[in-house]
């Protein structure tokens, strides 16, 4: 079986050195109270595009051939990985199409235009824009980026887990959002690779969670995109999916699910308590520790994955109208 190593991320992470930034990892000083353990902030948000994934991005585009960056590349979306992919292209000054549905929010759409990408916007799920994908690649030459089945997206990502272990080196259990399963995947690999002891837990929404529905069938699945707060963790794995749902199955420790008001809770408190804007994928660990999904043990490390809300949306949010604005 195909995997991902701690030595293919470590090579990754020079491979990306300039082209990302280090993120902090802080304490968090009102969860760690509440739990009684210390609870650590991975401020992934922080990022240049606003979201972990320009650490797979990068790579992935750093590792394609010199004709395939002359061809161009493509990609179907949630948002987060077109705005990383726009921005990774742009600085190899090559061509970008970013193919998604019209589930993914408007002010992600447009950012990823700003950064000089072509859109697509095909179908109501990411399955319906991958079909655009797969016809750019046969008529055009186009070079596929996937957003997290893919060895070098997820050493990419798997970056984040080496930092992660620097910043706190006695680390016992890390909270990542979980969708496709690139930052999982590639998380996992690094923090076992180097504390083998660690639980790895990965997060998702009761709306649409397609990694979860896979790992409980044994195989992959298809499961209904639908709106969430969460919207970056939507869309499927891919039923041919060739690594993020084995190394999600062998490495993760547990999966859990969230409702649309534990990850409006986890917006509030990121925003009211951490002085952190997170969009609500970026909310689901803390959000998970609040409502008691999941009980901290040891040092814990919460991966603020990402901040691009609509900021409309956070300021519904914070005044207690979340689920009415977002997923009606």
């Amino acid at each position: 079986m195909q995997t991902v190593s701690l030595h293919d991320i470590e090579a990754a992470r020079r491979r990306i050195a300039d082209r990302i930034v280090p993120t902090p990892t802080v304490s968090s000083p009102s969860l760690s109270e509440r739990f009684g353990v210390p609870v650590h902030l991975k401020l992934e948000q922080r990022q240049t595009t606003g979201s972990f994934k320009l650490r797979g991005a990068s790579n992935a585009v750093a590792s394609l051939s010199r004709q395939e960056k002359a061809r161009g590349v493509v990609a179907a979306s949630t948002g987060n990985h077109g705005r990383a992919l726009a921005h990774a292209a742009r600085l190899e000054g090559i061509r970008a199409v970013i193919c998604m549905s019209r589930l993914v929010p408007a002010n992600k759409v447009e950012e990823i235009r700003r950064l000089g990408a072509e859109i697509r916007i095909v179908g109501n799920s990411q399955d319906d824009a991958q079909i655009e994908v797969d016809r750019l690649v046969a008529q055009e030459g186009l070079a596929v980026v996937p957003p997290f089945d893919d060895p070098a997206i997820i050493a990419g990502q798997g970056t984040l887990g080496l930092e992660i272990v620097e910043g706190v080196p006695d680390v016992a259990t890390v909270l990542v959002p979980l969708s496709g399963g690139g930052l999982a995947a590639g998380v996992a690999a690094a923090v076992k690779g180097l504390k083998p002891s660690a639980k790895i837990i990965g997060i998702s929404m009761e709306r649409g969670a397609a990694m979860k529905a896979s790992l409980d069938a044994g195989r992959p699945v298809q499961v209904e995109e639908m709106p969430t707060l969460a919207d970056s963790l939507g869309g499927g794995v891919g039923l041919d999916n060739r690594l993020t749902f084995a190394m999600c199955r062998d490495l993760l420790d547990d999966v859990v699910l969230l409702s649309e008001a534990e990850i409006a809770a986890g917006i509030v408190h990121a925003y009211e308590q951490e002085r952190e804007i997170v969009e609500g994928a970026g909310a689901v660990g803390i959000a998970a520790l609040l409502a008691g999904e999941v009980e901290p043990f040891g040092p814990t490390v919460l991966i603020l994955s990402g901040r691009n809300i609509d900021m409309g949306l956070h300021r519904n949010i914070l005044c207690g109208s979340a689920e009415a604005e977002r997923v009606a």
